[in-house]
């Protein structure tokens, strides 16, 4: 039986991710028992089974942690569908709910279907790919380093912002929180998704 959403309170932001296992989704929707997710039909399906558990998160904002550790082979039609569209989803103005996303194990064997996919669709994704979260796919070399700053620092207060990034800092990790890359909260604290992951 696939994995329940585990979740914590929401308050103003983000507190708690809500795990998803992949693999056990890939069990539960197509009946396979070696975990592969290969073939459009097979991606699709898993994605909107997702996207089925998404619909009882909070209104809040929330942190999704995608979790591919047990995933054997990942093709590129389903990573275009259960990574580049679940992103494309809920990056659009009518999101049907305020979700940011992190990958989980995105190994070498997963990677390269990955990265091919976030660059045809222009997008961006934070991704523990073995020994800490990255940035995958297109990015600036401004947002990068915006969001390698974010990453080593965990939380950046509007007192400390200027001395972290300098005059550009605020309107970099806005266009990062657009993008769904990092939060920004209402009282121009940014925090990186990793952070807010590994928040108790």
């Amino acid at each position: 039986m696939a994995e329940r959403l585990k979740s914590g309170r929401c308050g103003e932001g983000p507190t708690r991710p809500a795990a998803i296992d992949v693999a056990a989704i890939v069990t539960d929707t197509v009946a396979s028992r070696g975990h592969n997710l290969v073939t459009r039909p097979t991606g699709r399906a898993v994605r909107e089974a997702i996207e089925q558990r998404l619909t009882t998160t909070s209104p809040s904002p929330f942190v999704i942690l995608l979790d591919f550790t047990r995933v054997r082979i990942l093709d590129f039609s389903c990573a275009d569908e259960v990574v580049a569209k679940l992103l494309l989803r809920y990056q659009d103005s009518d999101r049907p709910a305020n979700v940011f996303f992190l990958f989980r194990a995105v190994g070498e064997m997963h990677r390269h279907a990955v990265e091919e996919v976030l660059d045809r669709h222009g997008l961006a994704a934070v991704c523990d790919v073995g020994g800490g979260f990255q940035l995958l796919g297109p990015a600036t070399t401004e947002e990068r380093r915006a969001w390698n700053t974010l990453e080593r620092c965990e939380r950046i207060g509007p007192r400390d912002l200027a001395g972290a990034l300098g005059d550009l800092g605020e309107p970099l990790l806005r266009g990062l929180a657009r993008r769904r890359l990092a939060y920004w909260s209402g009282n121009g604290e940014a925090a990186a998704l990793s952070a807010l992951a590994r928040t108790p």
